[in-house]
């Protein structure tokens, strides 16, 4: 079986939206490598839009054949899918109903009609043709009618129609790019809540201009039952500020039982979460990029910020004097789902606005007859269960009739687990476009429309998303031929780890030629300390901490306070970097904390705070490579090597005056580092100058 071999496509070709063409020697291409000089046009909306792209560029799943067929006949003829067109051929029929005719010229089988005289296609050939005809930069990625009337002319096999349409559909690069949009699943309502505040859902509007208080975010809460909005102007939206404004809410009408956010930092920090766990309440968050779910407050925020820029003034900055006004226009009218105001439904009576007060005024003469407590009490009891019911009616038919139209154009869809999915998400260069980005796989139905997807190239390994903003991803058959250049036997061999080389157990050798496996071996035996699991050291280079002023004085800080469960695990990891040598028992008159950082796996990474240090310290600013860069330089690469080193930083050696400035206090003493820690910020950049010494020449 050859291997699977692709070429490389550089990010600035990804932008052009250029590919290796396969049929073309890349000695060839005038210019080398370098792109096409972009129009004025296209580098005025790359300015507006981003050049950025987040769309993955994948390799065609395939085995390769690097030839052109030579002898199209002999492959005709050996293609039993084709011999019912020769049987048709000696007894001069064609196709029925079709207008098709076959035959052979100079060995070659054709198909007459209406379209002319085209060649017949074997099935060896077939992939080769579609790839012609669809993904190279000529074809341009069209549509499926207008590849197949490309083929149409030239081309002809019975299946032509049926295949076309299955490879434009698995296109990998129209399935990214692509704009049509997914049906969108049924609708499902929230349920209809009948007790006030026991559902509350909040969002943050702003920043908006600072205000001649100093305030810039508005905190909108809103009832699920009631429709009862409340706006809090905040300065800061950190957790303490937001959870100041809740208390005042919950003071005035108690603890609700439910909230619903989004994925807001602010909503789902640990103190957040703290203080949902001690008041018994559930947090609800909405899935990411789907605000819909959280219908009401978006809603709510819009018509707040239409009726607050009919009042301010030119400067936009007495926004927050007028906040109460709108509140209570809002309040008093009746909210089209209800039916009732929200002053009604919280309050079980309308209470008196400007309108009443004139009315009032103009029914002086008349005097209030007076009404006992008691029989207010009832009477607002009596209104209030009246209000509710029939609240909870109209909310309930306003929600079968948003179902109705809704699903008017929706489209039962569901993903299994395992299936692989496109995700519609913003790109990195500007979060108001979005791109369908992947593929990634679906791990498991989270609700009735929720999935959650693993993205390990994300900042989240998983995340949970709406349906809305998943397309199923089609997988293009592996099976397909495609033209390239031919390979040698030695070309395209996959990479083995060599830390599993030195695994005797599981040797992965097999993959080599005998020749390659022995040397492979004797260079492994004659460097047994390359593949270590600890960390060797250099001689080429040292780090060396330089002080802003020499004059600076000893920073000492206290150190913070270490759980006491995880206090023998720091005690484990610093006997381990004893026993390694990075560290060793110090004297300094400085001293920087620990802290103790989560992993991914639950696991615990002890860190050192060295921003004091790193204050006081000089900028080494030696240049970094850029990403872009190094890309476009293994662009041409034939191969393409990964070095993984252990521990890097560890095994650069510390200058020995700038050993001092790295102690550190941890539970079981002071200690400083012999090797140069993570955490300093003139580290990469030693890091990086050690690279560029011993890679120099290599290029």
């Amino acid at each position: 079986m050859k291997p699977k071999i692709c070429a490389v496509v550089t990010r600035s070709q990804t932008k052009a939206g250029l590919e290796p063409l396969p049929d073309l020697h890349s000695d060839l291409c005038e210019g080398g490598s370098k792109g096409p000089r972009k129009s004025r046009r296209q580098r005025r909306i790359d300015k507006i839009t981003g050049t950025d792209s987040d769309v993955k560029v994948y390799p065609e799943p395939v085995s390769v054949n690097w030839d052109i067929p030579n002898d199209i006949s002999f492959l005709q003829m050996s293609d039993p899918s084709l011999s019912w067109l020769y049987k048709q051929v000696e007894n001069g029929e064609g196709k029925q109903g079709s207008g098709l005719r076959f035959l052979v010229e100079n060995d070659i089988l054709y198909a007459t009609g209406e379209a002319g005289k085209r060649l017949v296609v074997p099935v060896s050939c077939r992939p080769l043709v579609l790839h012609l005809a669809h993904t190279i930069p000529w074809a341009g990625h069209l549509g499926q009618q207008k590849t197949y009337m490309r083929l149409g002319s030239r081309f002809f096999w019975p299946t032509m129609f049926k295949d076309v349409k299955q490879y434009c559909s698995t296109c990998p690069d129209c399935q990214v790019t692509s704009h049509i949009k997914v049906r969108q699943a049924p609708l499902h309502p929230l349920p209809v809540i009948g007790t006030p505040f026991r559902r509350i859902a909040m969002d943050v509007v702003g920043p908006l201009e600072k205000s001649s208080s100093g305030y810039k975010y508005i905190l909108v809460i809103c009832d699920y039952a009631t429709r009862f909005p409340e706006a809090f102007p905040l300065r800061s939206i950190k957790t303490p500020k937001i959870i100041s404004a809740l208390v005042q809410l919950f003071s005035r009408v108690g603890v609700p039982d439910e909230i619903i956010t989004d994925q807001a930092t602010n909503f789902t920090s640990g103190t957040m979460k703290q203080l949902q766990k001690e008041l018994g309440i559930k947090g609800i968050r909405t899935t990411p990029y789907h605000p819909q779910t959280d219908g009401l407050v978006e809603r709510f925020n819009q018509t707040l910020k239409q009726m607050l820029r009919k009042f301010v003034a030119d400067t936009g900055r007495d926004w927050d004097k007028w906040l109460p006004f709108v509140l209570f226009a809002y309040r008093e009218v009746p909210q089209a789902s209800t039916g009732f105001s929200p002053f009604e439904l919280l309050y079980g009576w309308p209470v008196q606005g400007p309108l009443d007060l004139l009315r009032k005024e103009w029914e002086a003469t008349k005097k209030p007859v007076p009404e006992g407590i008691l029989s207010y009490v009832l009477q607002m009891r009596e209104r209030l269960e009246k209000y509710q019911d029939e609240a909870q009616v109209n909310l309930e038919r306003a929600q079968q009739d948003q179902k109705y139209w809704y699903d008017k154009r929706a489209r039962q869809r569901e993903f299994k687990p395992g299936e692989m999915v496109l995700i519609l998400l913003p790109t990195s260069s500007n979060k108001l476009l979005a791109k369908w980005q992947g593929p990634y796989e679906v791990l498991r139905r989270t609700g009735p429309v929720t999935y959650e997807v693993a993205h390990p190239d994300k900042g989240k390994a998983s995340q949970v998303y709406h349906i809305n903003l998943l397309k199923a991803w089609k997988e293009r058959d592996s099976a397909q031929v495609l033209l390239v250049r031919q390979a040698n036997e030695d070309d395209g061999e996959s990479e083995t780890n060599l830390h599993q080389l030195l695994q005797p157990k599981t040797p992965r050798l097999e993959h080599l030629t005998l020749a390659h496996q022995q040397a492979l071996q004797r260079l492994l035996q004659e460097m047994p300390g390359l593949f270590r699991d600890g960390p060797g050291q250099t001689t080429l280079i040292k780090h060396t901490i330089r002080l802003q002023r020499p004059e600076t004085p000893p920073i000492r800080q206290r150190p913070y306070r270490i759980p006491e469960r995880l206090v023998g695990v720091l005690k484990d990891e610093i006997q381990r970097m004893l026993d390694l040598g990075v560290i060793e028992p110090s004297r300094s008159e400085w001293s920087s904390p620990m802290v103790m950082v989560p992993k991914k796996d639950g696991s615990q990474r002890p860190c050192i705070d060295f921003r004091k240090v790193n204050a006081v310290s000089c900028f080494d600013a030696y240049p970094m490579p850029r990403i872009d860069d190094l890309v476009e330089r293994v662009g041409t690469a034939k191969y393409i090597t990964t070095l993984d080193l252990c521990k890097g930083y560890w095994q650069i050696p510390l200058d020995e005056t700038s050993k001092q400035y790295t102690a550190f206090c941890a539970p079981t003493g002071l200690y400083h580092f012999t090797v140069m820690p993570f955490g300093l910020h003139g580290a990469p950049a030693t890091f990086q100058r050690l690279m560029d010494a011993v890679l120099r020449g290599f290029e």
